[in-house]
């Protein structure tokens, strides 16, 4: 038994002293990553790029300005033809023959198509036939009734009998008058069988083809519909909030527009504004607006849609800087002025307008300054600033924007490094 005891004490030191060389190595092993994370490579590479940082912040920037700044009023808007005629036939009959092509420019007056006029010409010569046959009665009812009226003055006839061919000399008349409404009727049907274009426009794709026949009645039957594109309309709405400025400007004069592209927003077309819709449409609590394009170019087309601008004021001579220079934070917008000693300082400024590209400024700022537009990473109130240009200019992520450079919605409330206080 005395045996048994230094054998349990020794298996005992073994494990003991196997832990402690776990421990040991577990140890070494963190302490080898500690020293390569703050004094590797590592570290050194970041100590290189901290003192790499150190220096003037390089920057670019711009002149405050003084411009004349247009206002606009944004929507969207559908073209639509000025006129848009179906052409249908007014007379029943053979079709015969199409006198367009697809897609062509015709000009009011031109012929579209010939409806077989045979019977419409039959009609018309047995009017005039008619008509002349009343109008031989109606001359010989006039000789009798000269002749009755001197024999009724000697007392030689009864004077009912002139007073009867009176009237009958009146029946004749009021029979040529109707013989002469029908061959108007004749002739107007005979006309409708040669179909001409009603206004100036382009021809879309024929509906019917020669050799069919068509029916007035059938109100679903059309040739052809015609369409005005020069001049065009636009219809677009704006929020009735608006509605007050845009009176307001409509009292001043005509109210010119622009058609862009939803792509580029390039200008297509400039026209004026016509109609402001009588009233506000109650569900979208939008009111309707039609503006007038000459289209010369043709770029634009009916069904189109194209992002219109309306210009309803100008700011004169106003205090103008890139969008870009404005930055937000806890406090409002500012921006970071160069002073004569190339350093910074931080200015809250009151916007009055803004947009993709421009700010105007109601207060804060005056013209000849100069404010940065781009390089905020590192600076700070009282930031010492090398001024560079566009291609001089390090690669960083800007406050404002994503890694991808896409910016953020305006109106972010990410703060700057250095908001002012």
């Amino acid at each position: 038994m005395h045996g048994e005891f230094p054998k349990q004490f020794l298996a005992k030191a073994r494990g003991s002293t196997r832990r402690t060389l776990s421990i040991a190595l577990i140890l070494i092993v963190i302490l080898a990553a500690l020293y390569y994370v703050f004094a590797g490579p590592a570290a050194q590479q970041r100590r290189a790029g901290r003192l790499a940082a150190e220096g003037p912040v390089p920057v670019l920037v711009a002149p405050v300005t003084r411009a004349d700044v247009p206002v606009y009023l944004d929507a969207v808007g559908t073209i639509k033809a000025l006129n848009t005629v179906t052409v249908r036939p007014q007379v029943d009959g053979k079709l015969l023959s199409v006198n367009f092509k697809e897609g062509d420019d015709v000009k009011k007056g031109d012929v579209l198509a010939k409806i077989d006029p045979v019977i419409y010409q039959a009609q018309l010569d047995q009017a005039i036939a008619k008509k002349a046959q009343d109008e031989a009665q109606l001359a010989n009812s006039k000789i009798d009734l000269a002749r009755y009226e001197k024999l009724a003055a000697t007392a030689a006839i009864n004077k009912q009998q002139a007073d009867t061919q009176r009237a009958l000399v009146a029946q004749n008349t009021a029979l040529v008058q109707a013989d002469q409404a029908a061959i108007d009727n004749a002739r107007a049907m005979l006309g409708y069988t040669t179909i001409t274009a009603p206004l100036d426009g382009r021809t879309g794709i024929r509906m019917v083809d020669e050799g069919n026949l068509v029916r007035a009645a059938d109100v679903t039957s059309a040739i052809v519909v015609l369409t005005q594109l020069r001049p065009i309309s636009v219809l677009f709405n704006l929020p009735q909030q608006e509605l007050s400025q845009l009176n307001a400007a409509v009292a001043k004069g005509p109210l010119h527009v622009e058609a862009q592209r939803s792509d580029t927003d390039a200008v297509i077309d400039r026209g004026l504004l016509k109609v402001v819709d009588n009233q506000v449409d109650q569900t979208t609590g939008t009111v309707k607006l039609k503006a007038e394009f000459p289209n010369a170019d043709l770029q634009l087309w009916p069904g189109q849609f194209v992002n219109i601008r309306l210009l309803i004021d100008t700011l004169k001579q106003v205090v103008v800087i890139p969008t870009g220079a404005v930055q937000r934070g806890p406090n409002g917008t500012f921006v970071y002025v160069i002073k004569d000693d190339n350093t910074v300082a931080v200015r809250p400024i009151t916007v009055q307008k803004q947009d993709e590209t421009q700010t105007v400024v109601r207060s804060g700022l005056e013209a000849n300054e100069r404010v940065v537009t781009t390089g905020f990473v590192r600076l700070t109130d009282g930031s010492k600033v090398s001024i560079g240009t566009a291609d001089a200019l390090p690669a960083q992520p800007e406050r404002g924007q994503t890694r991808g450079g896409q910016k953020r919605a305006r109106g972010s409330n990410a703060p700057p490094p250095s908001a002012p206080q």
